[in-house]
């Protein structure tokens, strides 16, 4: 059961981990700048 389970779930899982990879490294620059003290 579980393993069906998690079959359904990888492409849903994967889905939001490839949107986060595209997404995330705009927040990552904004959360370096923010807290080196460029941007207050």
């Amino acid at each position: 059961m579980s393993l069906n389970l998690s079959f359904k779930l990888l492409p849903i899982l994967a889905l939001i981990l490839g949107i986060a990879s595209l997404v995330a490294p705009r927040f990552l620059i904004i959360y370096a700048l923010v807290g080196f003290g460029f941007i207050r």
